[in-house]
């Protein structure tokens, strides 16, 4: 049975994808603009970004077998205001799509069951990623004709506004690409103007090192003492530059209710959160991304939090972690304390 293109994107569709595109394994531009990105030290502490270079920014080096990439997206548009808990100092601001289930092990069952029906159809071999392996999803999407990297450096689509998921399927089998998106971002600037740390040093490029997602989930470590108050209550990933985007006004909505969250992540108390342990965030977290980085990090972020709220209320709980076992987490909280008594 000869497969096709059609037959494949209505098949993506009954899995709950919302858009699928074809492209080659190559990005011809990729591997220059990477390495320049990590000879600037604009990764930070991702080390793995300059490890796996090779395979990065060239996506035939990672399987030199594969004829095609067919790339998904899978809408997890929030149904509330994903910015209202920015406003709420006491409480924690968490990234939309850290809120519900791990994305990745929902995109990963989705597109196994694509593949698998793939090869039913005559595909030959196939490999699914889902943003673990050194596979640069974002330019693979726009050569796909999903949509294209906006001066926040993130995909974004017409027809799906900046809420979206991406997964990969490598293919054997050889499908003809569909044409390249091209950038519709125009003279607008609002994505850059909304970001809190001034991370993008020109539109379409970014420096990791002073993204508030890459602060708070990939930096080890206590933060920068300049960028510490630009956190404000955000504990875990950040939506401004997403939220800004106007393209947002044709966003779908999320067909995924698993992608929702709930109390332990909509807009926790950060004087609950403060006083977890480790057992119980691995409790209170399960199955959620927020897992892996652990409970250490993610008090630290609290704690800087906290001392951003000017409650002087939090300020015994923050008191009450200054000689917290781990070392950063008892700066933090210190921190915390005397930006408090600065606020009183």
């Amino acid at each position: 049975m000869a497969l096709t293109k059609e037959a494949l994107v209505a098949r993506a569709g009954d899995e709950g994808f919302s858009k699928v595109g074809f492209a080659r394994p190559q990005l011809p531009d990729a591997m220059a603009r990477l390495k320049t990105f990590v000879e600037e030290g604009r990764h930070g502490q991702m080390a793995w970004m300059a490890d796996r270079m090779h395979w990065r920014g060239a996506p035939d080096a990672l399987w030199p077998e594969a004829k095609s990439v067919v790339m998904l997206a899978e809408v997890y548009t929030p149904d509330v205001d994903p910015m209202a808990v920015v406003g709420q100092p006491d409480r924690g601001a968490i990234s939309v799509y850290a809120r519900g289930k791990d994305y990745h092990d929902l995109v990963k069952k989705r597109l196994k069951r694509v593949g698998r029906w793939m090869i039913e159809q005559g595909a030959g071999e196939i490999k699914v990623f889902v943003d673990t392996a050194p596979v640069m999803e974002k330019p693979l999407a726009q050569a796909a004709g999903l949509g294209w990297q906006g001066k926040h450096t993130n995909l974004l689509a017409r027809d799906l506004g900046s809420w979206f998921f991406l997964g990969a399927i490598f293919t054997t089998h050889d499908f003809a690409p569909d044409p390249e998106e091209s950038e519709h971002c125009g003279s607008c600037t609002a994505c850059l103007d909304a970001c809190p740390t001034d991370a993008f040093p020109a539109p379409f490029q970014i420096d990791a090192r002073r993204c508030i997602s890459y602060l708070t989930i990939e930096h080890h470590g206590p933060v920068d003492l300049a960028l510490r108050a630009k956190l404000g209550n955000r504990i875990y990933g950040c939506d401004d530059c997403l939220a800004a985007c106007p393209w947002n006004k044709f966003a779908q909505d999320a067909r995924e209710l698993r992608y929702a969250g709930g109390p332990a992540t909509d807009a926790p108390a950060l004087a609950q959160l403060a006083r977890l342990d480790d057992a119980g965030f691995r409790a209170q977290y399960s199955g959620s991304p927020i897992k892996r980085i652990g409970r250490d990090r993610f008090v630290r972020n609290v704690l800087y939090a906290i001392g951003n709220s000017g409650d002087a209320a939090l300020r015994e709980v923050a008191r009450s972690l200054t000689a917290d076992e781990d070392p950063v987490v008892a700066e933090a909280a210190r921190w915390a304390v005397g930006r408090l008594a600065q606020a009183q």
